[in-house]
């Protein structure tokens, strides 16, 4: 839901450093997540303000900007009272930096899955290339390291494990396998 503010304020011209502006966008902006309603490799589609911006959220200038966007106070609260909406619509799974602890903090069952930096990295270039995206890894690795200094040090929200959460290192683990292990916590 970040990345969509984000997009949506470059798209507009929008300076990312004018912290009035994009709260504002952020207030008026209605985000979206649905199941996919495309069948090219999606796991869900993310409209803002009725546009699909599934992958337009995913670019390198996305990337850079949306730790800056997402540090925000205003746009945080915007974002919480969206989720909120969303999740008051009965069962369901919500990802996110700050869910455990500040959206959902009540929820039933939280899982924190980490996994180190360079793999998270390896993720994200192989998926970058494989929507046929020319990028190089250490770049997608610097401005990985950057967003994660970033969340978990910003005043509002940082990045932390919930303390009821339960922490899931994938980093060694197959989809199936981090598949698997999410069921069995489910079920349980």
């Amino acid at each position: 839901m970040y990345r969509a503010v984000t997009w949506a304020a470059l798209q507009r011209g929008i300076p990312i450093e004018d912290e009035a502006a994009v709260t504002a966008l952020a207030e008026r902006l209605r985000i979206d997540v649905t199941p996919p309603t495309v069948d090219d490799g999606r796991q869900y589609t993310v409209l803002a303000d009725g546009v699909d911006v599934t992958w337009a959220i995913r670019t390198p200038e996305v990337d850079a900007n949306v730790s800056s966007v997402s540090a925000y106070r205003g746009v945080r609260g915007a974002m919480v009272r969206q989720q909120r909406r969303i999740a008051a619509g009965g069962r369901i799974v919500m990802v996110g930096r700050d869910i455990g602890t500040v959206v959902l903090p009540d929820a039933d069952l939280k899982i924190y899955l980490d996994a180190t930096v360079e793999e998270r990295a390896r993720r994200r270039w192989r998926e970058l290339r494989a929507r046929g995206e020319e990028t190089d890894y250490e770049v997608v690795l610097t401005s990985m390291r950057r967003r994660d200094t970033i969340d978990s040090h910003r005043e509002v929200s940082p990045l932390r494990v919930a303390e009821d959460a339960v922490v899931v290192d994938t980093t060694d683990m197959s989809i199936e396998e981090v598949l698997a292990v999410v069921e069995r916590l489910v079920e349980q």
